[in-house]
């Protein structure tokens, strides 16, 4: 299913926020660079879906019901093997439906687990007076807890993107700290410029984060999403 289908299927269902595949998928159409993540609706299909991507994985449940993943338990990382992968299942819907009962499992997302990085927050969300504005910063709970963020208005351009990054406090982080290396500040940029076309080109998406994306010295990846679109 192309990305405007699946922004029509969720609106014509009435439905605002796209499960974490489907807003990868339209992530990767875009341009940016995700990690590739497929739905698994049985133990069985999710060691098949290991094996095809290769290991390690990591699983994640999928529900409209859940938003902090880890914090019901239905987040397991680094499964090495289909006997990892068939455990991990059973725990993360277990954990899930004991968290949250009443909630809506759609399945587990089965994905590749990325090379560790600086943490950062590509996203956008919708200002009642400016409209679609993009951010930037230190992601993963960091943008939690101290919430080093800069926004701008659409459009954007590279000189926009640039100053985004050089204006968080963390700015530094990006420059390599103890023997680190330097984050690769032009897939960054490359990223923010992708997201700002992708939201000009869907204004029917109100909300996107990609939190966290991992930078390295040669380029960035997303590994999850996050995507909110009108219904009405």
């Amino acid at each position: 299913m192309s990305g405007t289908d699946i922004i029509a299927a969720a609106r014509a269902e009435g439905r605002e926020l796209l499960n974490e595949v489907e807003a990868k998928t339209l992530m990767h159409e875009a341009g940016v660079p995700v990690v590739r993540t497929i739905l698994a609706a049985s133990a069985e299909e999710a060691k098949s879906i290991a094996d095809e991507l290769g290991y390690p994985v990591a699983l994640k449940v999928v529900s409209p019901d859940i938003t902090h993943k880890s914090d019901v338990g239905g987040v397991v990382l680094d499964l090495a093997d289909a006997a990892a992968v068939e455990a991990a299942f059973a725990s993360i819907v277990e954990n899930s439906k004991c968290a949250v009962p009443d909630a809506v499992i759609e399945g587990v997302a089965v994905q590749n687990m990325a090379p560790a990085g600086t943490e950062i927050i590509v996203g956008m969300t919708t200002d009642p007076q400016f409209g679609p504005v993009v951010m930037f910063g230190l992601g993963g709970v960091m943008v939690e807890v101290i919430k080093d963020v800069t926004f701008r208005v659409l459009p954007l351009t590279e000189r926009d993107v640039r100053q985004m990054v050089d204006d968080i406090k963390g700015r530094s982080i990006l420059d390599g700290v103890r023997g680190a290396p330097p984050a690769d500040v032009a897939a960054i940029a490359d990223a923010l410029l992708k997201v700002a076309g992708f939201v000009t080109a869907n204004p029917e998406v109100r909300e996107l984060d990609l939190n966290p994306m991992l930078v390295h010295d040669k380029g960035a990846i997303a590994v999850d999403a996050r995507i909110v679109v009108a219904t009405d």
